[in-house]
């Protein structure tokens, strides 16, 4: 039974005689209600089975629901599992529409020339043999080296092991250098442990959180989402660094609308307050840190007045939220966050908060920052005589001299390493990619084309025909999580578990899942000897018997809890050594000395952008993750197109109104393809504007998505590269607005030109 919402004010504006009828409409109602809800929750007529999501990289294990004709019912997170705690969010309960979306990736397509743009549709066994020579011509004109593998994702250890057997360890991930690699050199450079995901911090414990920019509950991270919500109804108190009122400030005890690019000015002044007004943890400090008494120097002057004209905070809000982490501590703990590639200098911010959680007494501690154990799976036997071949050079000789403390190997260099004029021995002539939409996750787009116009091969491994793969060679459609089988997730978390994925569906269309795409490119290679198994269930299952398990356990339980005896807190009185130089959380990095880098963090003043120019701030959005959810059905329709967030005071400047067409130009003269629609409101800083990051998608092929919303990758243009670790600092970008369609220059693909001579009236228009 339906009710509009004329005849439920209709029928609740009744007087006693209408309530009677209102009463009977309502029971109804409430009957039918009742009645759907028990249907849809009746799971005797259904069967299950087990995975871990991948419609983000949280990888919370669930179950699938199916009905006796195999379609899938339901997805719900796995009570067992300490990632999803029994839950999925709003992006995972959409992953069937990854599985449904008619605009998938159906069959292996080769572009034989790049001048005519034209895909041909192929079987798999010329699409492989296709790369397979392309790969030997490489090798023998170049070297095996000589080729570069960008991965995200589940696909990444399936390509990263075929390439390792075939002698080359050119492998990378945007995940490092375009997000989360400066908080783990910082934290690394602290504790002598990177951060690792999920971040091991003690929220669900915690008395006090701290994030600096983290858009936790829109970057919807389950488990995370899940133990902030229990810290404030435990009452904890929460501390927002932001130039935007996101989500979680919210929800803050006190939120600091901080001036874009000056965070570190606020950590050192909180340090300042922290050891000055005595409030630091001295028994911990003095057991398990060293270098106090240079930090104590070093942020002498730091004061939180001295910070507010840096970060146009309030010189008591600074003091006021410097007390009110101290009072928690030690069950108190700032967040690493995310996405930490901001401003070029990220990796000493990412240090001075790791000091800061040390000076809390927070590392170690309950409610603080736990250390994570793990159960790790053993590597399938190969037999004695096979052994990986010893490549003559990798990412290390072309990244290492350069950014000493990168701990794998850096997209961005990849790319300089892969441009025409680079030299010969170390240049890279071909890109396999799998799992990401490379050019919309690496900034410099002019820099990007250049680079994939010196290739002899590019390959990419997908699921949907994102806007990379109109740039490719080859595309080969790989299978969705719902429909292959996986390496399990086994990282650090609070206990060890391993998490199954297992096919819940048939393969739709002629999709493969990527263990048979390597394997069979493998062979092609002559890397046989490196794959000893016919299907990858049969690994599986020899790893799971070596930790207690076995298969048929997994089908049926999905997520395994093994014991290793560890503890994720110091003891009240243990003594215990850190991985660093001296044994102690570093306080003063004697890493950092020796390799010429500051041993303390220093603030560094960013540009600021000219008169009528504001700072571009990108985020995520709750049902969407990066731009690989855009066009999903199911996820579509919960969020159609991204806002350009602007303050009402810059917007009457301009003369926009709510749902303004707006067009962004950066600071460089690169205008946004598409519009967006403007939304005025308060919770932005006047001198910034916000996006959310994945939307102005331009392949016609994801008939959803395409044209809706601003792409924020091709705007940045101005990147600060972090001196330690390498990372793409992104946000020394600025924009104005447009407010009439502008006539937009055309992108030219790789080769498109014919020649690279203009007149002066040519360049000019």
């Amino acid at each position: 039974m339906k009710t509009t919402r004329r005849q439920f004010i209709k029928i609740t504006g009744m007087g006693t005689a209408g309530a009677v009828v209102a009463g009977s409409v309502l029971g109804s109602i409430q009957k039918a209600t009742a009645s759907s809800f028990a249907e849809a929750n009746d799971d005797s007529n259904l069967t299950r089975t087990p995975t871990y999501c991948e419609v983000c990289f949280w990888k919370c294990a669930a179950w699938v629901y199916k009905d006796k004709e195999g379609n899938i019912k339901k997805l719900i997170g796995n009570e067992e599992d300490q990632h999803a705690r029994g839950k999925l969010c709003p992006r995972g309960t959409g992953g069937l529409g990854m599985y449904n979306d008619e605009d998938r990736l159906k069959k292996p397509l080769i572009r034989r020339n790049r001048t005519d743009d034209k895909f041909e549709e192929v079987e798999w066994d010329e699409a492989l043999d296709f790369i397979a020579t392309k790969m030997n011509s490489i090798k023998k004109d170049y070297g095996k080296e000589n080729m570069a593998l960008f991965v995200h994702g589940a696909p990444a250890k399936h390509f990263e092991y075929m390439f390792k057997a075939y002698g080359n360890e050119n492998h990378s991930e945007p995940a490092y250098a375009q997000c989360a690699g400066p908080r783990e050199a910082g934290f690394f450079a602290t504790f002598g442990s990177g951060v690792g995901s999920p971040e091991p911090a003690d929220m669900q414990n915690s008395k006090c959180i701290i994030f600096i920019g983290n858009h936790i509950g829109e970057n919807m991270h389950n488990s995370f989402v899940q133990e902030v919500s229990t810290a404030i109804d435990n009452g904890a108190s929460i501390i927002v660094v932001d130039p935007r009122l996101s989500t979680i400030a919210s929800k803050a005890t006190h939120w600091l609308p901080i001036k874009p690019g000056t965070d570190i000015a606020l950590l050192l002044a909180w340090m300042h307050v922290l050891i000055y007004e005595d409030l630091y943890d001295k028994e911990y400090v003095e057991k398990y840190a060293f270098g106090f008494d240079q930090l104590k120097a070093h942020v002498a002057n730091y004061t939180p007045e001295w910070a507010a004209g840096i970060t146009s905070l309030d010189p008591a809000l600074i003091r006021k939220s410097a007390h009110e982490m101290a009072a928690a501590s030690p069950a108190a703990v700032i967040h690493p966050g995310r996405h930490t590639t901001w401003y070029g200098d990220d990796t000493q911010r990412e240090r001075a908060m790791a000091m800061i959680n040390a000076l809390l007494g927070a590392y170690g501690r309950r409610g603080g920052m736990y250390m994570g154990v793990k159960k790790k799976l053993p590597k399938f036997p190969l037999g004695a005589d096979v052994k990986f071949p010893h490549p003559h050079w990798s990412w290390q000789d072309i990244t290492k001299k350069k950014y000493k403390n990168a701990s794998v190997g850096i997209t961005n260099v990849m790319i300089d390493a892969s441009l025409p004029d680079y030299p010969k021995k170390h240049q890279i002539k071909g890109w396999f990619i799998a799992g990401t939409s490379f050019i919309n996750t690496i900034p410099d787009r002019e820099k990007m084309f250049k680079a994939m116009d010196n290739q002899d091969l590019i390959v990419m491994v997908d699921t949907m025909p994102m806007e990379m793969t109109g740039y490719c060679d080859v595309v080969l459609p790989e299978s969705t999580y719902l429909e292959r089988y996986d390496y399990s997730r086994a990282g650090k978390n609070r206990i060890a578990q391993i998490a199954f994925r297992m096919p819940a569906v048939e393969t739709k269309y002629d999709s493969k899942p990527a263990w048979w795409i390597a394997k069979e490119l493998g062979t092609r290679l002559g890397l046989e000897k490196f794959y000893p198994w016919d299907d990858f269930k049969e690994v599986l299952d020899w790893q799971f018997k070596q930790v207690g398990t076995s298969i048929e356990e997994m089908e049926k339980i999905g997520v395994k809890t093994i014991d290793t005896g560890e503890s994720i807190y110091l003891g009240e009185n243990e003594d215990y050594e850190f991985n660093t130089n001296t044994g102690k959380i570093e306080l003063y990095s004697t890493d950092f000395a020796e390799k010429g880098y500051d041993a303390l963090p220093n603030y560094t003043r960013h540009e600021q952008p000219s008169p009528g120019f504001y700072h571009l701030i990108y985020g995520r959005a709750p049902m969407h993750t990066f731009g690989r959810t855009q066009n999903n059905p199911n996820l579509f329709d919960l969020m159609e197109t991204n806002k350009i967030w602007i303050n009402p005071r810059a917007a009457k400047l301009w003369g926009i109104e709510n749902d303004t067409d707006v067009w962004l130009e950066n600071q460089d003269g690169v205008i946004s393809e598409f519009p967006a629609k403007a939304r005025l409101t308060e919770r932005i800083r006047p001198d910034s504007i916000y996006m959310v990051h994945g939307f102005g998608q331009n392949n016609p092929k994801l008939t959803r998505t395409y044209g809706r919303g601003i792409n924020d990758v091709p705007l940045i243009t101005n990147i600060k590269i972090d001196p330690i670790m390498g990372g793409t600092g992104m946000r020394n970008n600025f924009v104005t607005f447009l407010l009439d369609k502008p006539k937009l220059a055309k992108v030219e693909k790789p080769q498109e030109k014919e020649t690279d001579k203009t007149t002066k009236e040519e360049a000019e228009s």
